[in-house]
C-alpha cells in the first residue's frame, strides 16, 4: 500500500486538476461574453471550485442563500450597533437571492450592506462624540448588555443613541475603574493624561480628582473611538469583497475559508519561520481579535498571563497611550503586536469572565526549535517516569530536510527508553494538529502494524491508512494528555491509542472536534486565463474526513477521554461544535484491528484517579473557580454603576489570588531534563536557561501530576 503523504500528495493533486476544469469552463463562458470584472471572476471560480472538490458541496439554491445572508449579516455588524430595524429589513429582502446574485456574478447584498453601513458608520461616529462630550454618572443603577446574540438591532435613532450611552457608558467605567488602580498603586508617580489628538500627550504630577479622572476616562474612549472609526473608513472595495467571499466559503464549514493576497502572506508567517514578537497565533473573528494558540516557549508563554480564548482590545508600546484594535483586521492588529526584541509591548484583553486585564511582554524571537518535541524526567515515589510534550505534528511537506515530528518523538523515546523510564506521559494538549503521515507513523511507535484512521472523501471508499512498521518503539505504561484544544491529528492519536486500548486518555471533557482535512489552492494558479485581474489570493477548503478505526468520527464530537479532569478552560465555549455551519458526527464501517494483548485497567485506574481528584485542594478550588467563572460569564448583563462594578473586580481579583495561592503551597513535581540533553547543551546559557523554563512551568502542573500518579497506578 502507498504511504499517507503519497495518498494525501495524489488527492491534493486531483483537487489541483478539478480547479482547472472548473476555471477552463469559466473562462469558456466568459469568453463569449465580453471581459468579466475581478469580483465576478473571484466568486464563481471559487463557487465551482468548491462545488466540484468540497467534502460536502452545498447546492446553490434558497437555503445556501439563507445561510449567506445570516452568516452575512452577523458579521456586518456583529454587535448590533450600527445597522437599525429598517436596514435590516431592506436587507432581508435579498435573504433568498443571493445564490441568484452569485450566478449572475453580482453581488447585492454586498453592495447595499456596504452603503448601509458606511452612512451608518457617519452617523453613530456624531453620535458618540457627542455622547461623550458630557460626563457620566456612575452612581445611578443601570446595566448594560455585554452578549452580542442577546441584543437586538435598535428601532429607531432614539433607541439607537439610547443604546451607544449605554456602551459608552461601559466603556468609560472600565477605563475609570483603570485609572483608578493606578493612581492606588502610583501615587507618586505621574499618570499620562491623553487627549483626544493622537499626537499629543500632556503628563500631569498631580492626583486627579474623581471629575478629573472620569474626564480622562471619556477622552481615552474618544481617542479609541475615534482610532476605530479611522480605520472602518479605510476599508476599501477589495477588502470588502474578500471578506464576503470569505463569508461564502465559510458557509461550507468553518475550516473553508477565502484569503486575500496580504491574508494569505500573514498567514503564512504566522504558520512558518522565525520572528521578533510575543509568540502568540491569533485570529480575527466576528471582529474581535482572539488568542487562539500560545506558542510553547515563547515570551508570552513565559510570561504566562495571556491565555487562549483571550480577546485583544487595546495594544500599547511601551508606556505609550494604548490603540484600540477592536474591529481591526488581523493584518493590521499584528503590526502593532510584533516587534522588535526586548521591547515591550502592553495588552489590554478581555478574559472570558468579561473581565479586563492589561498583561505587559517583552517581545523576543519566537525560536521554532521549541515547538519541537522535547522531553524530561519525573521522579515521583521512587519510580521514574517519562514525560514527553508535543506542540504540534510537523513535518517538512516540501522534502527541504526539515525536520519530522514522528522521527523527533521516536528520537525522544529512545533517550527516555535509555534513562531506564517505567512509564510514559504523551502531553497533546494545546496541539492543534498538522501532518496525518506523521500521526500515523507516530501511532506506529506504540503499535503493532495495523490500521490508524480512515480517510474519506466526499465520494467513494475511505482510504485505510496503516502503520507497516511491526516494531513497537515504547510498550510500556502510557499515558495521553488532552485538552478541548487538542485537534485534528491529535485526536486521530488519541483515537487510536483510545481504539487500540494501548493507553489511557486524559483530560477535559473532549478534544476539539476537527475531524477533517484541508488543501490550500492558489487561485492565481488555476486562473491563468485572467492575469490582467490577478491576484486573486487561495482558497482553502475542506476535501476529506477523517474517521476512527472504529468507524467514528473524530469530526464535532472530538475524543472522549477515558479518565476526564477538572480543566480551567472547561467554561469556554470552544471547539468544533461551537462553529458556525461544522460538518456533523457520523460514521462508517470499521476497520480490522486487534486489540492491545495487555490493555490498562481502565475502570480501576478510573476509581483511583477520581479518589484523588477528590481530596485534591488545588482541583477542588479549580472546580469552584471554574463554576464561578461559568457562571460570571452567563451573567452577561454589567452593572454601570461604579461601586458595584468595582466591587466585582474586586470579588474576581481575590478569587483568582486564592487559587494562586493554593498552587503555590502544591507539592510541586520533582521534573528535571533528560541527561543526555543537559550534556548536549553544555555551557550554553542561552539552551540552559531554556531547557530550565520548560521543567520549571511543569513543576506545578496538577494535571500532569495526576497523569503521573495514573501512570504509577500502572506500574504498581
Amino acid at each position: 500500500m502507498s504511504s499517507p503523504r503519497l495518498k494525501i500528495g495524489l488527492y491534493a493533486s486531483l483537487v489541483l486538476v478539478v480547479f482547472v476544469l472548473a476555471s477552463y469552463k469559466l473562462y469558456r463562458r466568459n469568453d463569449s461574453s465580453g471581459s468579466p470584472q475581478k469580483d465576478e471572476v473571484l466568486i464563481k471560480a471559487m463557487l465551482q471550485g468548491l462545488s466540484a472538490a468540497h467534502y460536502q458541496p452545498e447546492k446553490i439554491d434558497d437555503t445556501f442563500s439563507k445561510r449567506v445572508f445570516d452568516l452575512g449579516l452577523k458579521r456586518l455588524d456583529y454587535n448590533k450597533k450600527f445597522l437599525l430595524q429598517s436596514d435590516v429589513a431592506q436587507l432581508r429582502k435579498y435573504q433568498t437571492d443571493i445564490d441568484d446574485q452569485v450566478k449572475r456574478g453580482t453581488h447585492e447584498f454586498l453592495d447595499l450592506g456596504t452603503k448601509l453601513m458606511l452612512q451608518r458608520t457617519n452617523d453613530v461616529q456624531a453620535l458618540y462624540r457627542d455622547i461623550l462630550s458630557k460626563p457620566f454618572d456612575f452612581s445611578t443603577q443601570e446595566s448594560f448588555e455585554t452578549e452580542p446574540d442577546k441584543m437586538v438591532f435598535a428601532a429607531d435613532a432614539a433607541a439607537q443613541r439610547e443604546e451607544w450611552r449605554k456602551y459608552l457608558k461601559y466603556q468609560t467605567l472600565i477605563r475609570l475603574s483603570e485609572l483608578m488602580d493606578e493612581q492606588s498603586k502610583k501615587k507618586d508617580k505621574p499618570l499620562a493624561s491623553v487627549s483626544a489628538k493622537p499626537s499629543t500627550a500632556v503628563i500631569t504630577t498631580k492626583t486627579l480628582t474623581p471629575v478629573e479622572m472620569e474626564a480622562e476616562a471619556r477622552k481615552r474612549v474618544l481617542k479609541y473611538f475615534d482610532d476605530q472609526f479611522k480605520d472602518l473608513k479605510q476599508t476599501d472595495d477589495n477588502e470588502r469583497l474578500a471578506a464576503y467571499a470569505n463569508v461564502i466559503a465559510n458557509t461550507y464549514d468553518p475550516h473553508t475559508e477565502y484569503y486575500a493576497p496580504r491574508d494569505k502572506d500573514a498567514f503564512d508567517q504566522a504558520m512558518t519561520g522565525r520572528f521578533e514578537g510575543i509568540g502568540a497565533t491569533l485570529q480575527e473573528k466576528d471582529g474581535q481579535i482572539k488568542v487562539a494558540d500560545i506558542i510553547p516557549g515563547s515570551a508570552s508563554y513565559r510570561q504566562g498571563e495571556l491565555k487562549a480564548g483571550d480577546i485583544i482590545m487595546r495594544v500599547a508600546q511601551g508606556a505609550e497611550e494604548p490603540v484600540s484594535v477592536e474591529g481591526w483586521r488581523l493584518d493590521k492588529a499584528i503590526v502593532l503586536i510584533r516587534g522588535k526584541r526586548g521591547t515591550e509591548v502592553r495588552l489590554t484583553v478581555k478574559k472570558a469572565d468579561g473581565s479586563t486585564k492589561i498583561i505587559p511582554i517583552i517581545r523576543d524571537v519566537v525560536v521554532i526549535e521549541e515547538t519541537y518535541a522535547k522531553s524530561a524526567i519525573v521522579n515521583e515515589g521512587g519510580k521514574k517516569i517519562g514525560y514527553l510534550r508535543l506542540p504540534g505534528f510537523y513535518a517538512d511537506f516540501s522534502d527541504n530536510g526539515g525536520r519530522s515530528s514522528a522521527e523527533d518523538v521516536k528520537k525522544e523515546l529512545e533517550k527516555l527508553s535509555k534513562e531506564n523510564v517505567q512509564g510514559v506521559v504523551l502531553d497533546l494538549r494545546f496541539n492543534g494538529g498538522g501532518s496525518l503521515g506523521d500521526a500515523v507513523d507516530m501511532t506506529g511507535l506504540f503499535v503493532d502494524s495495523g490500521p490508524v484512521v480512515q480517510v474519506r472523501s466526499g465520494q467513494g471508499s475511505p482510504s485505510i491508512l496503516n502503520d507497516r512498521d511491526p516494531r513497537v518503539q515504547y510498550s510500556g505504561p502510557l499515558v495521553v494528555l488532552v485538552n478541548k484544544y487538542s485537534a485534528s491529528a491529535s485526536e486521530i492519536l488519541a483515537a487510536a491509542i483510545q481504539d487500540y486500548k494501548r493507553g489511557i486518555i486524559m483530560g477535559s471533557a473532549s478534544t476539539y472536534g476537527k475531524g477533517t482535512v484541508q488543501r490550500i489552492v492558489d487561485l492565481d494558479d488555476m486562473l491563468g486565463d485572467f492575469n490582467s485581474l490577478k491576484p486573486f489570493g487561495s482558497l482553502k477548503l475542506t476535501t476529506q474526513k477523517f474517521y476512527r478505526i472504529n468507524g467514528g468520527s473524530t469530526q464535532f464530537k472530538g475524543v472522549v477521554p477515558d479518565i476526564v479532569l477538572p480543566d480551567a478552560y472547561s467554561y469556554l465555549d470552544q471547539g468544533e461544535k461551537e462553529s458556525d455551519y461544522p460538518l456533523k458526527w457520523d460514521e462508517i464501517t470499521p476497520a480490522r484491528y486487534r486489540a492491545w494483548s495487555n490493555p490498562p485497567a481502565y475502570d480501576k485506574l478510573r476509581a483511583a484517579s477520581q479518589g484523588r481528584v477528590a481530596a485534591n485542594p488545588s482541583f477542588k478550588m479549580m472546580n469552584e473557580m471554574v463554576q464561578r467563572m461559568r457562571k460570571r460569564k452567563d451573567e452577561t448583563l454589567v452593572s454601570l454603576n461604579l461601586t458595584k462594578f468595582r466591587a466585582e473586580q474586586e470579588q474576581a481579583k481575590a478569587e483568582s489570588d486564592k487559587y494562586e495561592a493554593v498552587q503555590k503551597v502544591a507539592t510541586p513535581l520533582d521534573i528535571a531534563p533528560l541527561m543526555a540533553d543537559v550534556r548536549q547543551l553544555g555551557t550554553d546559557s542561552v539552551q540552559i536557561n531554556r531547557a530550565s523554563r520548560f521543567t520549571k512551568n511543569l513543576k506545578k502542573d496538577i494535571t500532569l501530576h495526576e497523569a503521573v500518579s495514573v501512570i504509577k497506578d500502572q506500574i504498581q
